[in-house]
């Protein structure tokens, strides 16, 4: 015999009563009650960003005559390149001869330095400069042939 078999020789009452208890037990196995704990949301720990080392800047540099000599030469084009740490390399081609050397921060200033440049065929520019800012400044330079130029850096 079947459940429900079994079911049809109760009486009215305990069938009533059967429903019932089949009700609940039906009820309760697909209710899908589950009790968990609650717990904190997860936190999320940002590493701090990596600071990226100052880039080099490189600052275009104009040389003018400044003596009958420099004036044969006409207006030089240099280039120095700034490591934002008190010193760079200075570069200069002056009729076919290539000047290649550095610059300098003047001890104790932020501003005054020194940039100087050996060249190719055995001659040297030698420069002083002064910086109002990160980007200009202004000085001279002397070539080992005697020629004076004044010098402007930044554009």
């Amino acid at each position: 015999m079947g459940l429900l078999s079994s079911f049809d020789s109760l009486s009215p009452f305990g069938r009533r009563a059967g429903a019932g208890v089949l009700v609940f037990a039906v009820a309760a196995a697909l209710s899908g009650c589950y009790v968990a704990p609650i717990q904190p949301a997860p936190v999320v720990v940002h590493a701090p960003a990596a600071v990226a080392p100052p880039m080099p800047v490189t600052l275009s540099v104009r040389l003018y005559p400044a003596n009958e000599q420099a004036s044969a030469l006409g207006v030089v084009h240099a280039v120095v390149t700034n490591d934002l740490h008190g010193r760079g390399t200075f570069q200069a081609n002056i009729q076919g001869e290539n000047f290649v050397g550095e610059a300098t921060r003047k001890a104790g200033s932020s501003r005054e330095g020194l940039a100087n440049g050996a060249g190719t065929r055995g001659g040297y520019l030698s420069c002083q400069y002064s910086m109002n800012s990160l980007s200009l400044g202004t000085g001279s330079c002397r070539l080992s042939s005697g020629a004076l130029f004044t010098m402007h850096i930044g554009s």
